[in-house]
């Protein structure tokens, strides 16, 4: 059964849908079957793996329109990676999911279709803490946060926390934090006071990996690839490629206790 883990921040342009895509690509290179669901209506995650944003996707399947295992889509350049894409239509998700039966068990339930397909399931959310971004904490075993090297990124954190605890308390229990992942790290005083703050407020919680700001991580998107396919030399490729096994060697030790 695979293990779901949501990617949230209500902070845009923390790196956040890039960490989804290349993480995601990532552990299906190290040979894990992996599926990203995108549940941002901009749809980033499956443009940047090349895939049509005018396809059906996870909208129709919070409908009820159609299922998840006929709309999921394999990637033709990553052997153990799929994706389930989004549209703009799920903006109306907000809207529609107060008014379901069970609300904020769709994507808990839709996904159980297929969670055992597939070692890992990603989610990227939305950046915002609505109706939707809630289905997927409630659909999710852990979140992994994004946190930009920078100190607005900071401020917005109590939110998240705060929606995770609520979540938490009632919807899904065993929510926990996967961790926080530092992000558009550049070699400067500020980002290496803000990484100094998150590691000490948040502890082993902080992911070793530091995930540099790198150019090439911006420009893959566009070429409809994950980093590692555009320039598996760039620094991007490798921060990414460490978190993977730092995040694959983190669940280890805690199966073994």
């Amino acid at each position: 059964m695979a293990k779901i883990i949501a990617l949230a921040n209500q902070k845009g342009g923390v790196g956040k849908t890039t960490t989804a895509i290349n993480l995601a690509a990532s552990l299906a290179v190290l040979g894990k079957k992996v599926l990203l669901l995108d549940a941002d209506p901009q749809a980033n995650a499956t443009s940047g793996l090349g895939f049509d944003i005018n396809s059906d996707g996870i909208y129709e399947c919070i409908t009820g329109a159609r299922r998840a295992s006929e709309v999921i889509l394999q990637s033709p350049d990553i052997k153990r990676l799929w994706v389930l894409p989004s549209s703009i239509n799920l903006v109306a998700a907000d809207t529609e999911l107060p008014k379901m039966e069970d609300g904020h068990y769709v994507i808990r339930k839709l996904l159980a279709e297929v969670r055992d397909n597939y070692d890992y399931i990603f989610i990227d959310c939305s950046p915002s803490l609505g109706y939707t971004t809630v289905n997927v904490l409630t659909a999710a075993d852990s979140v992994l946060i994004p946190v930009q090297c920078e100190y607005l990124a900071l401020e917005g954190l109590s939110k998240l926390l705060h929606t995770i605890k609520i979540v938490k308390s009632g919807l899904n229990p065993d929510l926990e934090i996967e961790g926080f992942l530092l992000t558009m790290y550049m070699r400067n005083r500020l980002n290496n006071q803000v990484a100094t703050e998150v590691r000490e407020h948040f502890g082993p919680l902080t992911f070793d990996t530091i995930i540099q700001r790198n150019i090439r991580l911006g420009e893959a998107p566009s070429h409809g690839k994950p980093v590692m396919l555009y320039d598996a030399a760039a620094s991007g490729s490798v921060n990414y490629l460490n978190l993977a096994k730092e995040l694959l060697k983190r669940n280890r030790n805690k199966e073994k206790k």
